[in-house]
């Protein structure tokens, strides 16, 4: 296709899916897809799991928690300042890169209550009690308010969660695992400081590479980063550009990436809250549509476990426990109209993701 052909949101959409490893399962391992997904939104501890389940064959779950608690894998602020699951090499690539976002938000919320002070010194002695033992929130919290009884200890902890670079300690942030889990500095954790950030470049091929074509925006947008217009220019000459059917935007990809043809089929998926897909871009329209981002999204910011059909979301599911002793339902509320075939899609993918986490129950679809 030569440069500055048009894609449309169908176009585009293959393309993400081909990228995101959601066209067919793939035979790759944990680490290796981690690595090329560029981690998965772990707010919650779960979604990760069934976001590898809907990409990789063989999956089980004691294969993630396992890499995380040997510590190739590790959960921890990347991305917006969210939680992800990324390899241990991932975040030490890539959170020196990313920390600007982490010291705007804690300017935007805790300026005030952190006016006057010595920041590297709040920092330091975070980091110092979490060597001297993983501490969980109330206990970092509580170590805070001792050391600066006059100061809003909530404050000065989420300001330490945003500029001290933290690992959330296994079994907790593992499948099942509930309460408060410890945390880590990075370097007691992986065994040494993260090195200095050698600017975005590389953040932005590896995007391309897991989510592209994309425009400048749906970039800033993943990331968090502002102001990555002229990096991406200078990246030209290692890029081709595409232009958006639909917004008219100029999209950016990399030459050998791949991007099928928009006929090529796309299987009904089951994604996670917070999925990847969902959370990529500045314009999502080639994978939602607005009206049914309006219903998946919520003004907290919260993102609806959803339902991919021909590669597009066409629903949402939840796991229904109604009787604690009892058996799980899937319950899929779809969106749109499903056809007889894709019905029975939707149906056999809910069986095989409630074998998956071992529950046992019927798939609802309404």
């Amino acid at each position: 296709m030569p440069g500055g052909a048009v894609l449309d949101n169908r176009a585009l959409g293959r393309a993400s899916l081909a990228r995101q490893l959601l066209l067919r399962r793939h035979g790759l391992g944990v680490e290796e897809a981690v690595e090329h997904l560029v981690g998965l939104q772990a707010q919650l501890a779960n979604p990760p799991y069934v976001g590898l389940w809907s990409r990789l064959s063989g999956f089980a779950l004691a294969d993630l928690t396992e890499l995380l608690t040997a510590r190739d894998v590790v959960r921890g602020g990347l991305m917006r300042g969210t939680l992800h699951v990324a390899t241990a090499r991932d975040f030490r690539r890539l959170r020196p890169v990313l920390q600007p976002v982490f010291d705007k938000a804690q300017r935007g919320f805790f300026r005030r209550d952190t006016e006057g002070m010595d920041l590297g010194e709040l920092t330091a002695f975070g980091a110092s009690v979490l060597d001297a033992r993983h501490s969980t929130n109330g206990e970092l919290r509580a170590a805070l308010a001792e050391r600066w009884p006059e100061r809003d200890a909530t404050a000065l902890l989420h300001s330490v969660q945003y500029l001290l670079p933290m690992l959330y300690v296994p079994p907790g942030g593992t499948w099942g695992a509930g309460g408060a889990t410890p945390m880590a500095t990075v370097e007691s954790w992986l065994g040494g400081p993260l090195p200095e950030a050698d600017g975005p470049a590389e953040l932005i091929l590896r995007y391309l590479a897991a989510f592209g074509p994309a425009t400048v925006k749906d970039i800033q947008a993943w990331s968090g980063l502002t102001r990555l217009k002229q990096p991406v220019d200078e990246l030209r000459p290692k890029l081709v550009t595409y232009r958006s059917a639909e917004s008219g935007a100029e999209l950016f990809d990399l030459p050998d990436a791949p991007r099928p043809d928009p006929d090529t089929p796309a299987p009904v998926r089951f994604l996670p809250e917070y999925d990847n897909l969902l959370v990529a871009y500045a314009d999502r329209t080639r994978i939602i549509s607005d009206e049914h981002r309006a219903i998946t999204n919520t003004r907290n910011g919260s993102v609806a476990a959803t339902v991919l059909v021909d590669g597009r979301v066409a629903g949402r599911w939840r796991i229904d426990r109604a009787a604690k002793t009892g058996p799980a339902a899937l319950e899929a509320e779809m969106f749109v109209p499903l056809s007889p075939a894709d019905r029975e899609q939707v149906e056999a993918e809910g069986e095989r993701l409630l074998a998956f986490i071992g529950e046992g129950g019927a798939v609802r679809v309404v």
